[in-house]
């Protein structure tokens, strides 16, 4: 009883000190891209990619021109996923290609993967091209606003420095004149 008091103890330490540290810094990293619309455009390549395989019963499903499009689109649609994961600044582009390359599913690959994979894809690419970082949002808020205020305040200034200026020679403001 003892012994397996003390061996318990020890290992539910061990990995609540490690997976402590990775977790926290997994979803720093996530919080930091697109990553469900990258995922879900990753899971639509993937899902394309089997749906081009099967036979449902009695329909014997056809593969795009000579299989070379159930191969390209669903590769296409992955390194899509990966790319924006890994490079969320061009996430716009990889988001629209990933719309594109979706809805042209339905026509080259199998209905779009039973409408499945294109759904998945466009939702994805969807949420890629909508995705926007926290800080720069914020920042960018901020710094229009401090702008737009900072260039009142400089207007204001200067109409105040032009009125109180004195014509030496008669003795007027310029706003009288």
């Amino acid at each position: 009883m003892l012994l397996s008091e003390h061996s318990q103890s020890e290992s539910a330490a061990v990995p609540t000190r490690a997976s402590a540290g990775k977790w926290p810094t997994f979803v720093a990293w996530s919080r930091n891209r697109p990553f469900v619309g990258a995922v879900l455009t990753m899971a639509a390549g993937v899902e394309m990619f089997f749906s081009s395989q099967l036979d449902l019963g009695n329909i014997h499903v056809q593969l795009g021109i000579e299989g070379l499009q159930s191969t390209i689109l669903p590769v296409l649609m992955v390194i899509l996923g990966l790319l924006t994961m890994l490079m969320p600044v061009h996430r716009i582009f990889y988001g629209i290609i990933a719309l594109v390359v979706s809805v042209y599913s339905l026509i080259g690959l199998n209905l779009g993967g039973f409408f499945v994979g294109m759904l998945l894809g466009a939702v994805g690419g969807i949420m890629i091209v909508s995705w926007m970082p926290k800080s720069v949002g914020r920042a960018g808020q901020v710094d229009q606003a401090s702008q737009v205020g900072q260039a009142s305040q400089v207007g204001q200034a200067s109409q105040v420095g032009q009125a109180s200026q004195v014509d030496q020679d008669d003795g007027t403001t310029d706003a009288d004149s």
